[in-house]
Formats: C-alpha cells, sequence, structure tokens
C-alpha cells in the first residue's frame, strides 16, 4: 500500500469514527430529552391547570411532561406497572397504600379544592345546603336523577364514602347512573340529563355545558379534596427517569411551583390552592 492509499484509509477510518459518534451524541442527547410520563387525574387535566403549570416548569427546568389523564385508580395502577414516572392524583387512601407498597417512593400534599354537589336549579330532591350526606339521602330516597362516574377515579371514591356515611353503602336506585367516564363526560351527561354530578369545583369551573345545573350543596368540610404528588419507585421499575421526575416533584412543592398553582385562576377565581409539606 502506498502513502497515499495509508492516508485515504485513514481519513475513511477517521469519517467513520466521527460519524459513529455524531450519532452516539444525537442518541444521547434525544434520550436526555424524552419527557417524563406523568399519570394524573382527569381534574386536574380539564381544569386547565396544567396549562399554566407545566410550561413554567419546562421554562424552568428544560424537562418536558407528557400527561396522561386518567381516573385516579387507574392512575395509580399505571404508576405499580411502572408506565409512569411520577403520580398526581387525589385519593389520599390509595395513595398510601401504593406507598406502602412500594410502588411509590413518597406521597407529598401539593394542593386542595373541594367537591361540590351540582344539580337542576329547581332542585326537585330539596338538597341545597351545606350537608352532603343529608343531600345523598334525599337523593336516595326520592329516586332523583344521579350520574355517577363509576370509575375508581378519585372522585367516585370520594363519592362513595359519602354514600356510606347516608348509610347507602352501594346506591341502587333506578335513577342512579353510572357512567364509567371522566369528570367533564359526566357533567355533559348530568347537563343532557338534568341530573346531580358529584364533581370537583375546578372543573366545575372551567365547565362551559351546565345547562340548567347550578351547585347546591358546598362548604361540608368533608368534601374537602387534596391532591398529593409521587414519584414512582425506580427500585421497582429502573426505567423510572429518577431525576428528571425528581425535580418536578421538588419544584411543584417550592414555593415557586406552589405560586403557580396559585396563580391559575378561572374568572377571577383560584381553583386550586397550594398547601405543600415538605
Amino acid at each position: 500500500m502506498n502513502a497515499i492509499s495509508m492516508h485515504f484509509g485513514l481519513l475513511k477510518r477517521f469519517r467513520a469514527v466521527a460519524l459513529m459518534h455524531i450519532a452516539l451524541a444525537a442518541t444521547f442527547s434525544i434520550a436526555q430529552t424524552q419527557p417524563i410520563v406523568m399519570a394524573s387525574t382527569t381534574s386536574t387535566e380539564q381544569s386547565g391547570l396544567f396549562g399554566t403549570l407545566l410550561p413554567a416548569f419546562k421554562q424552568a427546568s428544560g424537562i418536558a411532561i407528557k400527561v396522561v389523564a386518567l381516573g385516579t385508580g387507574q392512575a395509580i395502577d399505571m404508576g405499580r406497572r411502572g408506565d409512569a414516572d411520577v403520580l398526581f392524583v387525589h385519593d389520599q387512601v390509595a395513595e398510601e397504600k401504593i406507598v406502602a407498597e412500594g410502588f411509590a417512593v413518597k406521597r407529598f400534599p401539593v394542593m386542595y379544592n373541594d367537591f361540590v354537589l351540582v344539580g337542576p336549579v329547581a332542585d326537585p330532591a330539596k338538597t341545597k345546603g351545606r350537608d352532603i350526606t343529608g343531600a345523598l339521602r334525599k337523593l336516595n330516597a326520592a329516586n332523583a336523577n344521579f350520574v355517577s362516574r363509576g370509575d375508581k377515579s378519585g372522585t367516585h371514591a370520594a363519592e362513595l364514602r359519602y354514600w356510606k356515611s347516608a348509610g347507602v353503602d352501594n346506591p341502587q336506585f333506578a335513577n342512579y347512573k353510572a357512567c364509567g367516564c371522566g369528570m367533564g363526560p359526566a357533567l355533559n351527561i348530568g347537563s343532557s340529563s338534568n341530573a346531580y354530578v358529584l364533581t370537583d369545583r375546578g372543573t366545575w369551573l372551567s365547565f362551559k355545558n351546565r345547562g340548567e345545573l347550578v351547585v347546591l350543596v358546598e362548604g361540608d368540610t368533608r368534601l374537602f379534596n387534596q391532591y398529593g404528588v409521587m414519584l414512582v419507585n425506580p427500585a421497582r421499575h429502573p426505567q423510572v427517569k429518577v431525576a428528571e421526575a425528581q425535580k418536578f416533584v421538588d419544584w411543584v412543592t417550592s414555593p415557586v411551583g406552589q405560586a403557580a398553582i396559585a396563580s391559575y385562576k378561572i374568572g377571577g377565581e383560584q381553583l386550586f390552592f397550594p398547601n405543600a409539606t415538605r
């Protein structure tokens, strides 16, 4: 092999190595910019909160978040399977259970609002007031039109607790309908059928298709609705993007993240109230 051939051979090898490094660097860069997956509730999504919260987090951290909005039970199941990196949900009993099982690292309170019972303005069952269990007893006795989410969500779990407190362990009156759907669709069904619906206030305030529905029961301390945030446990699921997901947990419970939650309003009314403790 003459000197010229050797020279061109070395150049080809150098070029191949350089291209390989470029490809590896590009792959590494893509991997680093993959969004984290957050399993959350339909209420946080449909209320519009994430439209404010997630861009603020991305601006602060450079990390994008892909939200999968489900009922809380389904969202927690995603964490249990390792299909999410972080959970943002609202069923404290179920949240504490997944932590105890070792599928999530630690639960942090992050914000709260409340549930309200909405129904037709004429209120044929005479539920209006501040007593949720008394209202549900009246709905059961009157065989009133009631739309339940029936989807193992945080709202559904709360509804079942209220029925039990009202002495109705398993509501089966003829006009009790479970849609197996999110909060927005449940409210749409309620609006079209002039039915009573238990809803979180955040989704209600952002809901436009109210028809004749109005808030009838509010202010009962039992209607308190707490949200928590949790990192999915990487010891169970090594694919969890620990550093990025932990940054979100830290940010949303920090003064900056808490201020972003408090700033989200519709028509001048605040939808969620920060109450993080660390």
